[in-house]
C-alpha cells in the first residue's frame, strides 16, 4: 500500500461479537452484544484487506444477493474491523460535543443542516443512553460500573469525546445506513472500472455522467500532521473508520501497480498483481473457461 499513509497513531475499536437489534420505531441497528469484548487495533495495518472486504460487501448488494447473505457479510465485516463511526464521520467536525449544536454537511442519511446535540446522539444510542450532561458548549460524561469501559475511555482520553463515546457497548449504527455506505463504495468502484473498460463504446454525454459520479465521491478528509523522523513522515488522524476506509480506498483506486479489479467470473473485488490478471484466483479462471467452453458447444449443437 502507498506509504503516504503508512503511519497513523489513530486506533479503532472492534468487538468480538455484534448483533442486529430492532428499535421501538422498527428500525434495525448493529450494536455490540452485551458481553462482547473490545479490541484496540490500528486499521492502517490491515488497510488492503479491510478495503477489499468492504467493497465485496457492497458488491453483494450491487449483484442483488439474498438479504441474509448481505446481512451475514456486514456482521462479519464489523466483527473484523468494528462499526464505521458514522456518528463522528457525518458532522463537520468529530469534536461536535464542544459546540452548542451538531452541524452537518450534505449526506445520504440526515437531511437537516444542524441538530440539537441530544437529538443527534439519540440516533446512535437507541437502546441505552450514556450518562451525559450537555449545557451549551459544556458537556460532561461519566463511565462507571464497567471496568472495561472505564479503561477504554481512559485509553482514548486525548481523542474527541464523541469518538470515545462511539466505542462504548451502548453505541449502535442503523443497519440500512451501514449497508448503504458499503453499496456506495462498490458503486464508486464499478463506475471507475466501467468508465475505462467501456470508454470507446460510450458517447461523451455518458462519459460525463461517469465523471460527475466520481467527482461526487469524497467528503470530509481525515486530518494529518507531519513529523520529522528519519525523514518527513505523514501521520493520519482518523476519527471514524468510514473516513479511514474512504481514504485508503481512494489510494488503492489510483494505484497503477496493483489496481482494484472485478473478477471476470465471480465479480469479486481483488488487487490485480499483474497487468493482465482478469480473475481473482486460478479456480475462477478455470471455471470461467469451462463455462465458456460449454457455451460454445451448446451454440454449435444448436
Amino acid at each position: 500500500m502507498n506509504n503516504l499513509f503508512a503511519q497513523s497513531r489513530s486506533h479503532w475499536v472492534r468487538y468480538d461479537r455484534y448483533e442486529i437489534k430492532t428499535g421501538k420505531t422498527g428500525k434495525r441497528y448493529i450494536t455490540p452484544e452485551k458481553t462482547a469484548k473490545p479490541d484496540i487495533y490500528n486499521p492502517l495495518k490491515e488497510s488492503s484487506e479491510m478495503v477489499l472486504e468492504a467493497l465485496n460487501v457492497g458488491m453483494l448488494m450491487m449483484n442483488r444477493s439474498p438479504e441474509d447473505a448481505v446481512e451475514k457479510a456486514i456482521l462479519t465485516f464489523v466483527t473484523h474491523y468494528g462499526l464505521l463511526g458514522l456518528m463522528t464521520a457525518l458532522p463537520t467536525t468529530p469534536s461536535f460535543m464542544d459546540y452548542e449544536k451538531v452541524y452537518l454537511p450534505k449526506n445520504h442519511f440526515i437531511k437537516a443542516e444542524s441538530m440539537e446535540t441530544e437529538d443527534y446522539l439519540a440516533l446512535f444510542y437507541p437502546f441505552d443512553q450514556l450518562d451525559l450532561v450537555k449545557k451549551g458548549i459544556e458537556s460532561s460524561w461519566s463511565v462507571s460500573g464497567d471496568r472495561t469501559m472505564v479503561a477504554l475511555t481512559m485509553t482514548f482520553a486525548d481523542e474527541p469525546m464523541a469518538k470515545t463515546m462511539s466505542f462504548q457497548r451502548e453505541y449502535a449504527e442503523a443497519y440500512d445506513w451501514v449497508a448503504q455506505q458499503f453499496k456506495d463504495w462498490a458503486f464508486t468502484l464499478t463506475t471507475s472500472i466501467l468508465y475505462y473498460n467501456d470508454y470507446d463504446l460510450i458517447d461523451e454525454d455518458t462519459r460525463n455522467l461517469y465523471r460527475k459520479g466520481m467527482a461526487a465521491f469524497g467528503g470530509i478528509a481525515p486530518s494529518y500532521h507531519i513529523e520529522l523522523l528519519d525523514k518527513p513522515t505523514i501521520y493520519w488522524d482518523f476519527h471514524s473508520l468510514l473516513l479511514g476506509i474512504q481514504m485508503m480506498f481512494s489510494f488503492l483506486l489510483v494505484d497503477g501497480e496493483k489496481p482494484l479489479r472485478l473478477c471476470k467470473h465471480c465479480q469479486k473485488v481483488f488487487l490485480r498483481s499483474r497487468s493482465n490478471s482478469a480473475f481473482c484466483s486460478p479456480r475462477c479462471k478455470n471455471q470461467y473457461n469451462v463455462y465458456k467452453s460449454r457455451g460454445k458447444k451448446t451454440s454449435e449443437e444448436d
